[in-house]
């Protein structure tokens, strides 16, 4: 009996070695699924509760569509908790298409690919800077070596639709946190462990925003400023958000660039 127990384990260690290699690991992937399906349906009510009475005053007194954005923005950031649902990430060319959480600790990386708490969110002035496992926790991130240049990466927030467009890809040391500082144009920074199975180095991937559409929240700020007695109908025009100056402060020098096996 404990040989074919001894037996029926070591097999069991090899189907899942193999699962990993092959795919990515099979019980971390069973916990991740689970997970994203719980801050899927978070992600839901989050998209549809409406800004409160004082978030659509402060928003009554911002005359421009990027500037609401970005308040919606920071004040989303303010209130996430770590490992909470914040947005999705979808990435047509390797079929990623996950819920996005606050944090980029270990815990929080189970849930999905996270936002880097020291950097802005979608929709304020800055570089948006993403991590994500390769080989575990459903692997969101497992091809992002195979991105090429003018690749769309999507961000969707509640409060709006943020398209960005590859523009390259390094490998850098975990110390390298240069890789995610400001520049002179908003963009998205997708970083995660390299090579496969290993976190001895990050592979980092570059996208400049291309274009903003407003949703959600920022749809309800435009029918607040809208005079009782306004007109009705009428599309709104997207506009376009790349190109401002940065103001977001560097990380601090300890921190290190995220990433997940």
């Amino acid at each position: 009996m404990l040989s074919t127990a001894l037996i029926v384990g070591g097999l069991l260690v090899l189907v899942d070695a193999g699962l990993t290699l092959a795919w990515q690991e099979p019980l971390s992937a069973l916990y991740a699924v689970i997970r994203q399906d719980r801050l899927s349906g978070d992600l839901t009510r989050l998209e549809r509760s409406p800004p409160s009475p004082l978030e659509l005053g402060a928003l009554s007194r911002l005359a421009s569509e990027q500037r609401r954005i970005a308040y919606l923005a920071r004040t989303l950031a303010r209130r996430a908790r770590a490992g909470s649902a914040v947005g999705r990430i979808r990435i047509p060319h390797i079929g990623a298409n996950f819920v996005v959480v606050d944090g980029t600790s270990p815990s929080d990386l189970r849930g999905g690919p996270g936002l880097y708490p020291s950097n802005p969110f979608p929709g304020s002035p800055g570089t948006v800077a993403i991590a994500g496992h390769r080989t575990t926790y459903l692997a969101p991130f497992r091809h992002v070596d195979s991105l090429r240049h003018g690749d769309v990466i999507v961000v969707d927030m509640p409060y709006g639709r943020f398209t960005y467009a590859v523009e390259g890809i390094r490998i850098v040391k975990p110390s390298d946190v240069g890789v995610i500082r400001s520049v002179g144009y908003d963009r998205l920074v997708l970083s995660a462990c390299h090579p496969l199975y290993s976190a001895a180095e990050r592979i980092v991937v570059f996208a400049r925003l291309q274009r903003t559409v407003p949703s959600g929240r920022a749809l309800a700020a435009v029918d607040a400023r809208r005079p009782s007695s306004g007109l009705v109908g009428g599309a709104l025009t997207p506009t376009p958000l790349g190109g401002q100056r940065l103001s977001t402060p560097p990380p601090a020098p300890s921190q290190a660039v995220a990433g997940g096996r």
